[in-house]
């Protein structure tokens, strides 16, 4: 890597689960719905994904990460959003 060239230690973009694709699991007892992804760019060029969610109850309740399943659709999100993450990065008109 040239030595001007920025040092990137992450890319990451938050997606949103369409209410048709989101789900429930459990931690500790108390059930969480899944409603938002977090995709990250690895250096490898591969994807990370986490999903999050609030407690079903409702309340305060932590906003805790879970794994994503490998469910077509899942993954297809994951993929177009990345895709369209890079479109709207290659288009930035800067600061401001």
């Amino acid at each position: 890597m040239p030595e001007d060239e920025p040092l990137i230690s992450a890319l990451a973009i938050n997606v949103t689960i369409p209410e048709e694709l989101r789900w429930t699991d459990t931690r500790r007892g108390q059930t969480f719905r899944l409603d938002t992804l977090n995709v990250r760019l690895l250096k490898s060029g591969r994807l990370a994904a986490k999903a999050y969610g609030r407690p079903v109850e409702g309340g305060r309740g932590a906003y805790v990460s879970f794994s994503v399943p490998e469910l077509p659709e899942l993954v297809a999100l994951v993929e177009a959003a990345a895709a369209r993450a890079a479109t709207m990065w290659g288009a930035h008109r800067g600061l401001g």
